[in-house]
């Protein structure tokens, strides 16, 4: 079905359904602040690359011949090729993280391991509905709770769907406010809620600190080769924060670095939505998917905390473990607003921190594991 007006390119019904995406995505970037700066730029080259004959997608003109496209360039060059910008921005990312509270509270990776359960659930299902495994693989990292990670899997496994993908990884990441709350109450009750945790921290002295994204950059190497990238490079952003000698290159990979590569991600993502690309049944399909994987993923942490519970004499509030998934500061900020719902004296946002950052690292480590574990099978 096309629209023409008199002097007006056609467009299609479904170029019309992407407008509509481009439009829900802007909103929720300005009304709702919900992760603006990449919903902004993702929502705008949306509506770009749907354009008729719109420039910035390589096309061929009358009398002219193939023209490039900038969205596309930036696609070929810096995603496809090489996976380059969803890499570089863990360097951001790592400078931006303090693991203090996770290393003064080592049980806290716990958490953030059980809290990855989505992933492999959402494999499954995806499997299970007709996926084949590499686009399965990459729709089940959507539960990564992590953009950048779903990205590079899913360009690493070469899915068809990476628009999908990425427009369900970010913007579940941006509703984690509405979708916690209700995974989480599904799983405890109001007495659970309110369990009260002290904190007293352990002082982390700053050899710790420098030697820990060190460590842990090695022992993902050899437990998960395929993780190194991702790994290796927030824990070097995180190296940055904590050597504290370089803080120009700190400010500049926490503010100029971080933001600006998200904002040409937002826009080289776009390529990918493409609207007879995007508007398919599948990738309804696929966001439903994201969601079970990010709902299943908070189950998971709390039924873990729930279970531990049953063996340890001080009690953990269970919905630290729904703080495991990779989406900080969100997600621990959700669990210390329901937690002080119930009991306006209990503060347990460091303990939901330390678990939300061990997030960050399992989801990474996730990821690597996937790509080898799927790489191996279809060898």
């Amino acid at each position: 079905m096309e629209f023409l007006l008199d002097g007006v390119s056609a467009v299609t019904f479904k170029e019309l359904v992407m407008y509509v995406v481009g439009g829900v995505l802007i909103w929720l970037a300005i009304k709702k602040d919900y992760e603006p700066a990449l919903l902004l730029p993702m929502g705008f080259g949306a509506i770009l690359v749907n354009l008729p004959l719109s420039g910035v997608v390589n096309q061929t003109m009358a009398g002219i011949g193939e023209t490039a496209g900038i969205i596309q360039w930036l696609f070929e060059t810096l995603i496809a090729a090489s996976e380059a910008m969803p890499i570089l921005l863990f360097i951001g990312i790592g400078a931006m993280i303090d693991f203090g509270p996770l290393l003064s509270q080592p049980v806290m990776f716990l958490f953030g391991a059980a809290a990855q359960f989505g992933i492999f659930f959402a494999i499954s299902l995806a499997t299970l509905l007709g996926f084949d495994l590499r686009d399965a693989a990459s729709i089940g990292i959507i539960g990564a709770a992590d953009g950048p990670t779903s990205i590079l899997v899913s360009q690493i496994m070469r899915s068809k769907y990476i628009g999908a993908i990425a427009v369900a990884a970010y913007s579940y990441m941006a509703l984690v406010p509405i979708i916690q709350p209700m995974a989480i109450k599904l799983v405890t009750t109001k007495q659970e809620r309110a369990i009260y945790m002290r904190y007293n921290p352990k002082n982390v002295t700053k050899r710790t600190r420098i030697l820990f994204p060190i460590i842990v950059t090695m022992i993902v190497g050899l437990i998960a080769p395929a993780s190194v990238a991702l790994v290796g490079f927030l824990m070097f952003g995180n190296l940055v924060r904590e050597s504290g000698v370089m803080n120009n290159l700190l400010k500049a990979a926490q503010d100029y670095l971080a933001n600006l590569i998200t904002l040409l991600l937002g826009l080289t993502i776009s390529f990918s939505m493409r609207a007879d690309e995007f508007v398919r049944s599948d990738t309804l399909l696929i966001l439903l998917i994201g969601l079970a994987a990010f709902i299943f993923d908070t189950i998971g942490g709390v039924v873990f905390a729930k279970i531990l519970n049953l063996f340890i004499k001080e009690k953990v509030n269970p919905m630290i473990g729904a703080a495991g998934i990779s989406a900080f500061p969100m997600a621990s900020r959700v669990v210390q607003k329901m937690a002080a719902a119930e009991n306006r004296d209990n503060i347990i946002l460091m303990h939901a921190v330390g678990a939300n950052v061990a997030g960050q690292i399992a989801s990474v480590i996730a990821g690597g594991l996937v790509i080898n574990l799927v790489t191996q099978y279809l060898k």
